[in-house]
C-alpha cells in the first residue's frame, strides 16, 4: 500500500489564507513571503493532492476547493489547540543576522520595543555582510542590503533608501563652497563597494568612472565615522546615517539643489529567511515587529 503524501505545513496555510483574503498580495504580505512564494506553494499543494483549488482569476474556490478548505481549516484548528507550552519549557531562541550599520542605526534604538512585548524569545544578533561573503552560520532570519533577487531563500522588503553625499562641517568649511557637482572632483571621496558613487554620479548626469583612489571601508558606519572625523565626503544612506546627522557629526555639502535632494538607492533592506521558517512562531512574530517597526 503507497503511503498518502501529508502537504507541507506552509502549502496548507498558504492555501487557507489566499481562499480567505482572495489576494496573493495580502496573502504575501501576511505571511512575509513574496507573490511569487505563494504561486509556488498553491501549485505544489495542486500537485501533491491532485486537484485543481481555485477556479478562476478571482481565487474563488472549486467545488474540490471549498471541501478541502474546511478539512484544512479543522486541521489547523486542531493544531493551535495543542498545549505547546508543555512540549517546548523556557524561552524561544531567534538568531538574527544583522547588517553592521543597520543594527546600530536601526534596530538597536527599536530592539527594547521587542524584548518588552515578547519577553520569551531569546535574540541572539550576529554580524553578517552578504555582499561581501561574511555571513552568519546557522541564523534564523537574516537582514540583507541588495537587489532582491534572493534564489537562495524567500524574503519581504522592509524599506528602500536615498543617498547623498555628507561630510562633517570643519570639512565642509575648510573645503567649500560646493555649488556644483563638480566640485567634488577636487576633494577626496570615500568609498564602499556597498554604496558605489555611481548611483549619484548617474543621477546627476555625471559620466565619471566609480573612484579607484582614497580611503575604503567594508561598513557603512565605519565610513561615517571616517567622513566625521574629517576624511573626507561620503556617499550615505539617509536612514542608516541618521545618527550622525541627528547629532551635527555629517552634514550635508550646501543647500542648492545638487547636494540638499537625494537619490533613491537602486537597493534596499529586506528581511530573509530559509523555506519553512516562518512556521516558527518566534520567527514569525520578530518578522511582524520589525515590518511594522521599520516601515
Amino acid at each position: 500500500m503507497t503511503a498518502t503524501r501529508i502537504p507541507p505545513i506552509q502549502c496548507l496555510l498558504t492555501f487557507e489564507a489566499l481562499a480567505r483574503l482572495r489576494s496573493v498580495t495580502q496573502t504575501a504580505e501576511e505571511l512575509f513571503v513574496t507573490p511569487s512564494a505563494v504561486s509556488h506553494r498553491v501549485r505544489q499543494l495542486e500537485q501533491i493532492i491532485g486537484t485543481r483549488l481555485f477556479g478562476r482569476a478571482d481565487f474563488s474556490l472549486t467545488s474540490e476547493g471549498s471541501e478541502y478548505l474546511a478539512h484544512v481549516r479543522e486541521g489547523l484548528a486542531s493544531l493551535q489547540k495543542f498545549p505547546t507550552s508543555a512540549a517546548a519549557p523556557g524561552k524561544r531562541k531567534l538568531r538574527l543576522a544583522v547588517t553592521p550599520t543597520f543594527a546600530r542605526s536601526i534596530l538597536i534604538p527599536r530592539l527594547r520595543q521587542f524584548t518588552e512585548a515578547y519577553p520569551e524569545i531569546d535574540l541572539t544578533l550576529q554580524v553578517s555582510i552578504p555582499l561581501l561573503d561574511v555571513v552568519a552560520e546557522d541564523s534564523d532570519l537574516m537582514i540583507r542590503f541588495g537587489t532582491g533577487r534572493y534564489a537562495d531563500v524567500e524574503h519581504v522588503a522592509l524599506f528602500k533608501d536615498e543617498v547623498t553625499p555628507l561630510a562633517s562641517p570643519a570639512f565642509v568649511r575648510e573645503h567649500g563652497p560646493f555649488a556644483v557637482a563638480p566640485d567634488l572632483q577636487s576633494v577626496s571621496l570615500l568609498r564602499s563597494p556597498l554604496e558605489p558613487w555611481r548611483t549619484w554620479f548617474a543621477a546627476q548626469h555625471l559620466d565619471w568612472p566609480e573612484p579607484t583612489e582614497g580611503s575604503q571601508f567594508n561598513d557603512i558606519g565605519l565610513m561615517c565615522d571616517a567622513a566625521a572625523a574629517g576624511m573626507g565626503v561620503a556617499l550615505v544612506r539617509l536612514r542608516l546615517g541618521a545618527p550622525w546627522l541627528e547629532r551635527g557629526a555629517l552634514v550635508r555639502l550646501g543647500d542648492n539643489p545638487v547636494f540638499s535632494s537625494n537619490v533613491p538607492s537602486p537597493h534596499a533592506h529586506y528581511l530573509c529567511w530559509r523555506t519553512g521558517m516562518m512556521d516558527r512562531w518566534e520567527c514569525a512574530a520578530f518578522a511582524d515587529w520589525l515590518k511594522k517597526s521599520v516601515s
